[in-house]
């Protein structure tokens, strides 16, 4: 992966949960850099996963399927895995493909600590 194709997540865990924040658009090039990310933390094993999506203003099918890939690791390992902080552009693409059905999304980090 070259640098333009890796994506900044910020990553801090709280009580029994890791937050991860990533940071610009999650499109092809750069889901496979948040996968391996989320890939590292998933085996930790957390109690609860919140992945705040605040500063992502775009995601297309790549970074969706990556973050429905952590869904099923997460469900394996028994974590609750919570989305918060969307920004509409992002969480129409999850109500069009009926994900907001799957996935816990909620507005805050405070109330994905809670849900």
């Amino acid at each position: 992966m070259n640098e333009a194709e890796e994506i900044l997540v910020q990553s801090e865990t709280i009580d029994d949960a890791v937050v991860m924040r990533p940071v610009g658009d999650i499109d092809l090039g750069r889901a496979p850099s948040l996968r391996v990310q989320l890939a590292q933390v998933q085996q930790r094993r957390p109690a609860r996963l919140i992945i705040d999506l605040e500063q992502v203003p775009y995601m297309d099918s790549s970074g969706v399927a990556t973050l429905v890939e952590a869904m099923q690791t997460a469900r394996r390992a028994d974590t609750k895995l919570v989305l918060c902080s969307m920004q509409e552009k992002v969480r129409s693409i999850f109500e069009i493909a009926r994900l907001d059905m799957v996935f816990t999304i909620v507005g805050s980090q405070d109330e994905a600590m809670s849900a």
